[in-house]
């Protein structure tokens, strides 16, 4: 990944996606922000139990190294549900956009909307179709891993939006690794099929899962860039719900810019 840094923010940008001038994109750390501890200190999460004021302070700072465009998110529970954000169908759009619904992944071919999925370990996977002009961002912890987040959103862009898999450019960002993902329960909570990702210690490697189930939707290998970084094992760059308990949540965003350069 290529470490950037704006305004004094840092944070990192897949090689792959940052070739595309229409799109923006970046995977913020947690420094730089106005939270206090245990959320120092770019938060962005208003449900993690930090003052809600600091927190918009931070999204603020992420939306200015994205040249203000307008932050989206979704209130994401660990489930499915895929929140579908279409410039064919507008006021249903404004009112996503004013009140966030309930899902783990969003897709949108709107420019200067730009999707932002909050983790603390759990992957955020950036997606984009350049030849649909088409984003998607999927929060993607454990329990959405187990079922197949990723290639439930892979089929609405291709059902809702026209995308072919061949053409989607993703990648997987920082996240807790195969190093650190310990499952004591793993007979319980994860399907006996997927035990095929898990070492003789009960750690699962869910970046493979991850890229797996990409490639399985019809993603090429070469178009995935796999970040390859634990963050629990990099809790100065990022926040850790494994390594820190109460802590905050980092940004992951993609959007569209304006094919006129407005933003």
């Amino acid at each position: 990944m290529i470490l950037k840094e704006k305004n004094g923010i840092l944070f990192f940008q897949f090689p792959n996606l940052a070739e595309f001038s229409d799109i923006r994109h970046g995977i913020f750390t947690k420094n730089c922000g106005h939270s206090k501890n245990p959320y120092q200190s770019l938060n962005v999460s208003l449900s993690a139990g930090d003052n809600d004021s600091d927190v918009k302070e931070n999204r603020q700072i992420v939306s200015k190294c994205i040249k203000g465009n307008e932050l989206v998110f979704a209130n994401q529970v660990h489930e499915t549900n895929v929140l579908i954000l279409s410039k064919n169908n507008a006021p249903l759009v404004e009112e996503a956009f004013d009140k966030p619904g309930v899902g783990d992944a969003m897709v949108a071919d709107i420019p200067g909307k730009f999707l932002t999925v909050q983790v603390a370990d759990c992957q955020a996977v950036l997606m984009y179709d350049p030849y649909r002009r088409v984003v998607a961002n999927v929060h993607c912890g454990w329990r959405g891993s187990i079922n197949n987040i990723i290639g439930k959103t892979i089929k609405i862009m291709a059902d809702i939006f026209g995308c072919n898999a061949s053409h989607i450019i993703a990648g997987i960002s920082p996240s807790l690794g195969p190093c650190c993902a310990e499952f004591i329960n793993y007979k319980t909570e994860i399907p006996d099929r997927l035990w095929k990702y898990k070492d003789r210690s009960n750690h699962f490697d869910f970046w493979s899962l991850s890229l797996d189930q990409l490639c399985n939707a019809g993603v090429l290998i070469e178009n995935i860039c796999l970040s390859q970084i634990c963050t629990k094992c990099n809790t100065d760059l990022f926040f850790s719900f494994r390594g820190q308990g109460t802590t905050g949540r980092t940004a992951a965003v993609i959007g569209l810019i304006y094919a006129s350069g407005k933003s």
